[in-house]
């Protein structure tokens, strides 16, 4: 569902991303990790199309986002780091536009609309101006976006910013449906609770470079650390003295 061919890319002399090879089948949830300028942002930009890659190709449901983006943006929904909503847009009318945008009969938006609108609980205000709304509320309303047009795959960058507790709760028993629907999921968080609880693998960034792939469990056992959650295993791997251990780290499947 999600291929990342020897992608590289530059930002003139600097390699944000290095050379990355990632196959992600149909219905895995996917956890990308990294500290701040690791290039998780920037593989996100490639995936969703707002970035070429300087060498490589990126493809979604077997289409280049390069060559073939309109066909590929058809299977691709994505939340971004920072909700972007029209102002001057109610909920039901961004979600009309939306739904126009992607070509759907307006007999056929009318009812996804409102099934996003229950989903993601906006009744409240689905009829108010979005400049109104809280960033929890223009979270849900993105997420209701993301959605409307039943997309094969889903990219989220951190999609948990300004969600309260229910909210979370909506969107992680959502993700765990859509899943076992044949969804795939391609996540990028700093949550690293929520990315153990939640994904089937995770792979973790360090300047540029995919330095893990695989389960929670497989980088225990990479890192010879026994008993341990992701969080101190991550931070082992990341850390200055991880550097060292780089070799020892990096998965035999890329």
């Amino acid at each position: 569902m999600i291929e990342f061919d020897h992608v590289t890319r530059h930002y003139g002399s600097k390699v944000a991303v290095a050379n990355l090879s990632l196959a992600i089948p149909r219905g895995e949830l996917f956890a990308l990790l990294g500290p701040n300028g690791a290039g998780k942002t920037t593989t996100i930009k490639m995936l969703v199309g707002l970035l070429r890659p300087t060498h490589g190709q990126v493809r979604v449901c077997g289409h280049d986002l390069v060559t073939e983006p309109r066909a590929a943006h058809l299977h691709l929904g994505y939340v971004p780091d920072e909700p972007c909503l029209y102002d001057k847009l109610t909920a039901r009318e961004f979600l009309r536009f939306i739904a126009d945008m992607y070509g759907i009969p307006r007999h056929l938006s009318k009812q996804r609309i409102e099934r996003e609108i229950e989903c993601f609980e906006l009744q409240e205000f689905a009829d108010d101006l979005a400049e109104n709304y809280s960033l929890g509320m223009k979270q849900r309303l993105v997420f209701a976006a993301a959605f409307i047009h039943d997309p094969d795959v889903i990219v989220l960058d951190e999609p948990m910013v300004g969600l309260d507790p229910h909210s979370v709760r909506i969107v992680k028993d959502l993700l765990k449906v859509k899943t076992s629907e044949g969804m795939t999921v391609f996540m990028s968080t700093h949550t690293l609770a929520m990315a153990e609880e939640m994904a089937d693998r995770i792979g973790i960034m360090v300047r540029g470079n995919l330095r893990f792939l695989g389960t929670v469990a497989e980088l225990r056992e990479q890192m010879a650390i026994e008993a341990s959650g992701l969080e101190h295993l991550y931070l082992e791997l990341t850390s200055p003295r991880g550097a060292l251990r780089e070799d020892a780290a990096t998965h035999t499947d890329q």
